[in-house]
């Protein structure tokens, strides 16, 4: 992986109008889908993000590519900022950056075959090469057969209308994929064939990935760095094996306690975060830490009132949460009834957050 990022994204927002009214409508507020993001993204390296149902994930992945217009910020692909490029320069560095979706029946026209889906891009970036070589040649490397060229989507199990989708994303030998949620839609069977089609491709390619997904085993095991989301922001960024090994962030200790165990006497034993109340909605954002409504390990000082940065606390390794320290040193514990739904004290200490 190259030390430069290929991707650098600074103070990201994306904020949806709400209107009211009827004939003269007002604008009554926003919904804040990306509420100010920084991240880098190296190239060759896989970058992923986790995160509730809505909380943002997608509409950052579409940001970057311009597919929804940013409220605010900056977002540098390869030196350029895209932000600020006209119609025709956008068109030519779409080429460069690409995009898998998350419903691979959804993305694909059912009115265009195999060969027609695959031969648009390359028509509309003026390839001069041979196409009908070059769809083959992409057929092949998703693992499908040259007849499938005649074929339509209807035809296609949900898997194999992925790898189409695949392909028309890698058509044009674009550096920076961005996969929403690519194997949510497949079934089980089918989806760790999906995700090691994509590891293979990044090997011989030299893509770059941006992996949105809420099943943090398949993110686990396809990223470098993790970047997880809460309402809009990221509120904590690592390696893959250190979020893993240490969650810091008492959002991020709560999604990794959901984790199945695959050992019935640790899966018993083992004391699991449990989250109360509801998501707060992006229109109106909790004032200071805007996950301390919900957070096991909120303070009465700090939380409520002043919003947190994300920080890094050591190389490589950012949280956005006042007492990150504490936590990992154990002085701070999650109150009980984050562990017994039915207790009603808030803020009594635990044994141990991590057992």
């Amino acid at each position: 992986m190259s030390p430069e990022p290929l991707l650098s994204v600074r103070g990201l927002k994306v904020h949806f109008p709400v209107r009211k009214g009827v004939l003269l409508q007002r604008v009554a507020g926003h919904v804040r889908a990306v509420d100010g993001v920084d991240l880098d993204v190296r190239r060759g390296m896989t970058y992923g993000l986790v995160g509730e149902s809505g909380c943002g994930k997608s509409t950052l992945g579409k940001a970057v590519l311009r597919l929804v217009e940013p409220t605010a910020g900056t977002v540098l692909f390869d030196g350029a900022d895209v932000g600020t490029l006209g119609p025709e320069r956008m068109r030519l560095l779409r080429r460069h950056m690409q995009m898998i979706f998350q419903d691979p029946l959804a993305s694909l026209d059912p009115r265009q075959s195999v060969e027609s889906v695959l031969t648009e891009p390359l028509r509309a970036h003026g390839f001069t090469g041979s196409r009908p070589r070059r769809v083959r040649e992409l057929l092949d490397l998703v693992g499908l057969p040259a007849a499938a060229a005649g074929r339509y989507p209807h035809e296609f199990s949900g898997g194999q209308r992925q790898r189409v989708g695949i392909a028309r994303a890698i058509a044009l030998n674009p550096a920076l994929i961005i996969a929403d949620e690519p194997v949510s839609a497949l079934d089980v069977s089918i989806q760790a064939q999906i995700v090691n089609l994509l590891e293979d491709l990044q090997e011989q390619l030299g893509l770059t990935y941006i992996v949105v997904a809420h099943d943090l085993a398949v993110v686990r095991h396809v990223s470098d760095v993790i970047g997880v989301m809460y309402l809009g922001a990221l509120v904590e960024e690592a390696s893959s094996d250190e979020l893993y090994a240490e969650p810091l962030h008492p959002y991020t200790i709560a999604l990794m306690s959901a984790i199945p165990i695959p050992d019935p006497e640790v899966e018993e034993r083992r004391r699991r975060i449990l989250l109360t109340g509801d998501l707060p909605s992006p229109v109106d954002v909790p004032a200071g830490c805007r996950f301390h409504t919900r957070c096991p390990f909120r303070r009465p000082e700090r939380c409520a009132d002043e919003p947190p940065e994300l920080r890094e606390i050591r190389p490589g390794r950012k949280v956005a949460c006042h007492w990150a320290e504490e936590i990992a040193a154990g002085s701070i514990q999650a109150a009980a009834s984050a562990h017994d739904p039915t207790a009603t004290e808030v803020g009594t200490p635990v044994t141990s957050a991590w057992t």
